[in-house]
């Protein structure tokens, strides 16, 4: 550092008649260059000699490299700035935007060992797998504990920027003088922060809902797509997105298909003719889930579950390994049994009966009253 400042007093001689100003404002630039380079260097120095051998750890690197050049960056400005000619209320400034720097820094390389040190344990743990429960369990407390974490950290790293302020420093203690009236105020006016924060925590702690989740909410049927430190993400099945606070899954009832394992159990409901063979429909399901590739070989089942004056409803229950699979069998199923019914047993599905009642006129009423009498006449002679 003391080779590095003895040049720059050199370059500051070599200019010097220039005004102090500009020599300034050139030392400080020609250190921000010199940064810049060697990050440059640096940069393609590693990726030569990580990217064939150690790939994750090439990966690192790439994660930390903007905190890297700020780093250089504000090395570079520490070593400048005593030996650049400004002005006292300048150095000040610069001082001050340069302490700002560090603490900025600081909050940012916080940040990236957080998502780093994330990326690396959920390496392990993959949600493109059928059975994926235990990866969205760990998938879903990571990103949630992550989001309270940043605002933990930017809540930090503001505070502590802030603080380099004399007056800012000087309202904080007056609050802490007053801290009964500031916190109500104060607890007030983040009560629904605070609110989302907490229930982001509980989330991640008992985990009523996870990442890809089936649910139901709202009266509204998707999957959880997203979880932020505020909100919840949820895909419903038409593509439409809705947005629920955290705050609403600790404190409302919500159903959740997938809680203990991705496997589903769905239901296709057929209402038949009374004259519909049971039996034999579901040897028929026994043979369609079979050679269905969606079918997890668990559950494949048909009751009788309701009749009315017109027809039967019959239940047909079938499992596979995920919502989506569910869905598909449910569709596979229906259209199979449907096209079955209709080719070999068109008696089965739903009709109307109708009778036909004949009323005799009043002539044919009394011929008939009639002849009813003379035979019971002759039968007492």
């Amino acid at each position: 550092m003391d080779s590095i400042r003895s040049g720059l007093s050199l370059i500051r001689n070599f200019l010097d008649w220039l005004p102090d100003d500009i020599v300034a404002a050139v030392i400080l630039l020609l250190a921000i260059a010199i940064a810049y380079g060697l990050h440059r260097i640096f940069r393609k120095v590693v990726r030569r000699t990580l990217a064939t051998r150690y790939p994750y750890v090439l990966s690192i690197f790439t994660q930390m490299r903007g905190v890297s050049r700020l780093a250089l960056l504000i090395f570079a400005l520490l070593i400048a700035f005593p030996v650049a000619p400004f002005d006292p209320d300048i150095r000040h400034w610069i001082g001050r935007c340069l302490l700002i720097s560090i603490i900025a820094l600081i909050g940012w390389t916080a940040i990236t060992t957080l998502n780093i040190t994330a990326d690396l344990y959920l390496l392990r743990f993959r949600l493109d797998v059928e059975d994926n429960l235990l990866a969205r369990k760990h998938i879903t407390q990571i990103r949630v504990l992550l989001r309270a974490a940043y605002v933990l950290v930017v809540t930090i790293t503001v505070g502590a920027a802030l603080m380099t302020f004399e007056p800012v420093r000087q309202y904080g203690v007056s609050l802490f003088a007053s801290a009964g009236v500031a916190g109500i105020i104060a607890g007030l006016a983040a009560r629904p922060v605070l609110t989302n924060l907490f229930a982001g925590v509980q989330l991640a702690m008992t985990q009523p809902i996870r990442i890809d989740d089936a649910v139901i909410v709202e009266k509204e049927w998707g999957t959880i797509e997203e979880i932020t430190s505020t909100y919840v993400v949820v895909q419903l099945w038409d593509l439409r997105r809705m947005i629920v606070p955290l705050s609403y899954f600790i404190e409302k009832p919500f159903q959740n298909w997938t809680r203990e394992s991705s496997a589903l159990v769905g239901s296709v409901m057929l209402y038949l003719d009374y004259t519909a063979p049971i039996d034999i429909i579901r040897e028929k399901l026994q043979e369609i889930v079979t050679a269905a590739k969606t079918w997890n070989g668990q559950t494949a089942k048909i009751q009788v579950t309701d009749a009315n004056d017109k027809v039967i409803e019959v239940r047909v229950l079938v499992s596979a390994d995920n919502a989506g699979a569910t869905f598909d069998l449910r569709c596979l199923v229906r259209e199979k049994i449907i096209d079955f019914l209709q080719r070999e047993h068109p008696s089965a599905l739903p009709r109307q009966r109708n009778e036909t009642v004949v009323i005799p006129s009043a002539k044919e009423t009394v011929a008939v009253a009639s002849a009813a009498a003379s035979q019971k006449r002759g039968d007492s002679a």
